[in-house]
């Protein structure tokens, strides 16, 4: 390999976008430099990542600029092992000194710490195929394109434009003021490697937009936004249909008051259902479990949910947020039930908690990668129709969940049903229950999945839960 200083400044941070496979290649042979030097310093194993992102942010208030930022990165994360102890290290200097003493300082970390059995690479016999071309993009996530700051820069101020002229049927109401519109463009490379000989690329690029405004009437103000996030630029639905979809969001709250205090169904929208099934994930992984800070304990095999409930780990999709060939310790992923019938089918396991556990890896170091709640067959208009009478969840705050209780309480906003019609908007409330009792109370999912995250749900109907307001 030549001389690693003159590839790098060879390359530079513009051949991520011009020459990606020749930037995994650099990264490539910086991870086995690493690995190399670990195992001849004495190390019994030894794991690296190295990653390049390059990405521009743009955020404009009132027309005017607010932010510009222009981040370009390159780092390494090292891990090495010595009779079950271990020693980490980072850094973003790349230059042959740099990493030479990165691996001298995990060496040495190594050797003053206590050897912990569970930890370690993940077994051998885990890891993905090799993945020995870095040209490979097997689930479409590579779509680069270059900016100039002034492009982000005019959709910035197109998004938030068509939001400040926004028109509503009831002259009173208007968009009074903004917290700005912001655009983004990012591309980032990756390397995993380690001792037992694997090495995998990962790459993707990621482009997104959001809009926040402010509306005011007689009732006072209200603030409300939009966003769109995609891998493919020219997928970004349009930034005035951004801004005018945030700007009838912001509008519809005005004239909120409290709801009646009692307990009633609550239907959460995809943004606020979301927040239930991450608290079933946290509550199924791994650290929690072996910690025993869980309210889902020993609970894998038992139905937790309604038997219609199915969630399932699509690792492998197409354009999926999160697709990826192996997790972040190299195990090799596949599509797997995380709910099935209701029963819990399995923990969220890397292979360290899966060893403080006694059980076997589930391909989740890093956490889980495009997880699908199966919809339902009903649209929102129906589900609000069952509901008849209750409370339509659409945002909520604070921090009062405990995943080693269950209980649930948070400050929420939304809308009132009456008659199965949404009456008026609703604030300053809160919701409460417990999290194993509103699983078991969900009574049905919309048709309405939320497409954009890497945890992909639908509107979900809890029956029975506490609303807390006047």
């Amino acid at each position: 390999m030549k001389n690693l200083q003159q590839a790098l400044s060879e390359s530079g941070m513009q051949g991520l976008l011009s020459d990606p496979e020749r930037e995994a290649q650099l990264l490539s042979g910086i991870a086995e430099r690493l690995l190399d030097q670990a195992k001849a310093g004495g190390a019994d194993a030894a794991e690296v990542s190295v990653s390049s992102s390059l990405g521009r942010h743009v955020a404009v208030r009132l027309g005017e600029i607010d932010v510009l930022e222009d981040a370009r990165d390159r780092g390494i994360s090292l891990t090495v092992y010595k009779k079950r102890a271990s020693g980490s290290v980072s850094t973003a200097d790349l230059s042959p000194d740099a990493l030479d003493q990165a691996v001298t300082q995990a060496l040495a970390i190594a050797k003053f710490t206590q050897a912990d059995p569970a930890g370690g690479l993940a077994d051998a016999e885990l890891m993905a195929d090799k993945q020995t071309s870095a040209e490979s993009d097997p689930f479409d996530l590579w779509h680069p394109q270059q900016f100039e700051m002034g492009e982000l820069i005019e959709r910035a101020q197109a998004m938030e434009q068509a939001g400040l002229e926004a028109r509503f049927e009831n002259n009173n109401q208007k968009i009074e003021n903004s917290e700005g519109a912001s655009v983004s463009a990012n591309a980032s490379l990756g390397v995993y490697a380690n001792t037992h000989g694997f090495i995998g690329h990962a790459r993707r690029t990621n482009y997104s937009q959001h809009c926040i405004l402010v509306a005011s009437d007689a009732s006072g103000m209200q603030r409300d936004w939009d966003w769109d996030d995609q891998c493919r630029w020219s997928q970004l639905i349009d930034p005035a249909e951004t801004g005018c979809c945030a700007a009838h969001k912001t509008v519809r709250r005005l004239g909120a008051k409290r709801a009646s205090t009692g307990q009633v169904p609550i239907l959460f929208t995809p943004d606020t259902a979301l927040g239930l099934v991450r608290h079933l994930v946290g509550a199924v992984s791994g650290g929690n479990l072996y910690r025993r800070s869980s309210f889902l304990l020993d609970q894998a095999g038992q139905q937790i949910f309604p038997d219609w409930v199915q969630i399932e780990e699509q690792p492998h999709r197409n354009g999926g947020q999160r697709s990826s060939r192996f997790d972040n310790e190299g195990v090799a992923t596949a599509a797997q039930p995380l709910i099935e019938n209701g029963v819990l089918a399995r923990y969220v396991l890397g292979s360290y908690s899966a060893r403080k556990l006694g059980l076997k890896t589930t391909a989740n170091a890093g956490g889980v990668r495009n997880l699908l709640f199966k919809p339902g067959s009903d649209d929102f208009k129906t589900l609000v129709k069952k509901m008849q009478r209750g409370l339509i969840v659409t945002e909520v705050m604070g921090q009062g969940v405990n995943l080693v209780t269950g209980d649930y309480s948070r400050g929420a906003s939304g809308f009132w049903v009456e008659n199965g019609e949404i009456a008026y908007p609703v604030e300053e409330i809160t919701i409460a229950g417990n999290l194993a009792n509103m699983f078991q109370n969900l009574t049905a999912a919309g048709s309405d999945v939320e497409t954009r995250r890497n945890i992909q749900v639908p509107s979900l109907l809890v029956d029975g839960m506490t609303v807390a307001g006047e």
